[in-house]
């Protein structure tokens, strides 16, 4: 379901923006003029959104490396882990 108020929307009535977005986890659009102006989603929606986004980033660009041939084995994998958690031990010592 697309909700869709005019700009002038968003002075009177923010409140019932707000629970709108919260209640339907959904963008809401705002028009100006008739046209398209801007969206406004409640802050877990975006949050969530530009986890997926950023997610979808890594699986494409983990596809491009399998498809070019840019990949590791396993073991090699297992040691980058382990210095990996071995630097960050380390900055927690210090």
């Amino acid at each position: 379901m697309m909700n869709i108020k005019p700009s002038a929307a968003i002075r009177k009535s923010y409140n019932e923006i707000s629970a709108l977005c919260k209640k339907t986890k959904a963008p809401v659009y705002l028009t100006k003029n008739g046209e398209g102006d801007l969206v406004v989603m409640d802050l877990e929606t975006y949050t969530r959104r530009e986890s997926m986004l950023k997610l979808r980033e890594t699986l494409l660009q983990s596809d491009a490396d399998i498809q070019s041939g840019r990949v590791h084995t396993v073991e090699e994998t297992a040691a980058a882990m382990r210095r990996a958690i071995a630097e960050v031990s380390d900055g927690q010592q210090g």
